[in-house]
């Protein structure tokens, strides 16, 4: 590969991840003349099963211009403002926590939880739950959606003073296989050529680069550079190149998910907010589209049975999934050692898979897309920065795992042997360790997130509200905490309310994002 600009890309693998990268690609170097091709076989079918993105996607679908009227209908979206924990924790005023996404109008009393959740783990008597301090776990809970009503603001409020932003950040629900569908179209719109065939041989030069791809047509397929989207097979980067694989099971225990479909009830207004329930080996998740709600059941094969799984998840959803069919799925939880190798980029569950508790499949794709194309151009579509790309992206990793592991290391649940390995295994990075001993302890939290600084992946408030909202506090207090100067939880809910008051519900402004179509996808 040589200094001048990429003249053949070649794509392994469709599905969300092998689409998502045609795109970014094609939208930055197709005009250049660089020629993007995606092969895909017709035989090989993608997981398609994950249905819920973090804020990123909304950034990613701003950069290709495609705006939610032309999107959102055609894959059955819907808007997400967190994640909601059910049952990970016993503690006492602390069992439902909830991660929100942030925004401006957080500001004022987001620092007040803060000061309460430090006060809290120093012993105070003061309410520091998040989902009382934090505008979207107030709109998921009246299932609005995070978007304001016109022309109205809410100034007047006390807490809302910052309340100008458009609205609060948030994320998106979907339906995986049609989003695949929208981005497959728009890829070609943008000069992608798609190939359907199966790749029966991959041609090595001497040198460890991948020479061409020799399909079951008989025909071959050179390019100069290759991106490996074939999911879990790894075909170019683990099977032609021999890339080492790191699993993570050592802290990330669950390798398996059961998939059950139910119906919408349209009597009911769709949540904005995904509901992941802890279940006996695992967790459930629930997941709102336009026309039906996708549930599943994410579990470690070491404590659960698959016929055990399924029968709990289906006793989960009760009479809704009488009539649905179960699809099962392993899960491959780790990373490979390099993502890129001589001319191969790995995207996708390709290159590593952290499973799926707080959605950040895309947001891995597409920031490892992202950093791929600056990383490339800085270096003159050289190699001479491949290490420092491989870097990056394995802290990426590194960080979200950590958040994950944390969610698990943090649960108060005793009622199976799952729940109480996941808590007391030793398995924790130093940065983990670091954070649980300066939370612990009381002290300066603050200072220990900046140490760390974008290595953590999640910001500061994530990290507050998972700490706090497990409800990680010392047992005892001090009840003499009346001087104390804190808002309390009544207070910071009637705050958040009246805040929620000048948002759209969330019906209602899908109806308007739909527009002819919203009756169609309701049934």
């Amino acid at each position: 590969m040589s200094s001048s600009r990429l003249q053949h890309i070649v794509i392994v693998g469709g599905g969300t991840a092998g689409w998502m990268t045609a795109n970014l690609l094609a939208q930055r170097w197709a005009k250049h003349g660089t020629k993007i091709s995606l092969i895909e076989s017709a035989d090989i079918g993608t997981i398609g099963v994950g249905e819920g993105s973090t804020p990123f996607l909304r950034h990613f679908l701003q950069l290709l211009q495609i705006p939610e009227q032309v999107w959102m209908p055609a894959c059955n979206a819907t808007y997400k403002c967190g994640i909601r924990f059910p049952g990970w924790s016993s503690v006492v005023g602390y069992t439902d926590y909830v991660h929100p996404f942030f925004n401006q109008a957080d500001l004022a009393l987001g620092n007040e939880f803060f000061s309460n959740a430090c006060l809290r783990r120093r012993g105070h008597d003061v309410d520091a739950n998040p989902q009382d301090f934090f505008l979207a776990a107030e709109l998921a809970r009246q299932c609005k959606a995070p978007v304001y009503l016109p022309p109205q603001r809410t100034r007047n409020y006390q807490y809302a003073e910052q309340a100008d932003a458009p609205a609060t950040d948030y994320a998106y629900h979907f339906d995986a296989g049609l989003l695949g569908q929208f981005l497959k179209s728009h890829a070609q719109s943008l000069g992608v050529h798609h190939q359907i065939d199966t790749i029966a041989d991959v041609k090595l030069h001497e040198n460890g680069d991948i020479s061409h791809l020799h399909l079951h047509s008989g025909t071959a397929l050179h390019a100069d550079f290759f991106i490996d989207c074939s999911g879990f097979r790894g075909l170019l980067i683990n099977q032609a190149l021999g890339e080492p694989f790191i699993s993570y099971k050592d802290n990330l225990f669950n390798d398996r998910a059961i998939a059950i479909p139910t119906t919408l009830d349209s009597r009911l207004p769709i949540a904005s907010e995904t509901t992941s329930s802890a279940l006996s080996n695992g967790w459930a998740w629930k997941i709102p589209l336009s026309s039906r709600v996708g549930n599943g059941y994410v579990y470690a094969s070491d404590f659960i049975s698959d016929e055990q799984a399924e029968t709990e998840l289906r006793q989960h959803l009760g009479t809704a999934a009488e009539h649905s069919e179960a699809r099962r799925l392993k899960m491959r939880v780790g990373r490979v050692e390099r993502h890129w190798r001589n001319n191969c980029l790995a995207i996708g569950l390709a290159q590593g898979f952290i499973e799926p508790l707080e959605a950040t499949a895309l947001m891995l794709i597409q920031m490892s897309v992202v950093n791929f194309v600056s990383t490339i151009e800085q270096a003159q579509f050289g190699r001479h920065l491949q290490n420092q790309y491989n870097q990056g992206v394995n802290q990426m990793f590194e960080g979200v795992r950590d958040y994950v592991v944390a969610h698990y290391h943090l649960n108060t649940r005793n009622d199976s042997e799952y729940w109480r390995a996941n808590r007391n295994h030793c398995h924790l990075s130093d940065r983990l360790t670091s954070l649980l001993e300066v939370w612990d302890q009381g002290g300066d939290f603050e200072a220990e997130l900046s140490r760390h600084g974008n290595a953590l992946m999640y910001l500061r408030p994530s990290w507050h509200c998972l700490f706090a909202g497990m409800g990680r506090f010392p047992k005892s207090v001090h009840r003499n905490s009346q001087t104390i100067q804190s808002i309390n939880s009544a207070q910071a809910r009637n705050a958040v309310a009246q805040i929620a008051e000048s948002f759209y519900s969330h019906n209602d402004y899908l109806q308007l994002i739909y527009g002819q179509s919203w009756k169609a996808s309701m049934t």
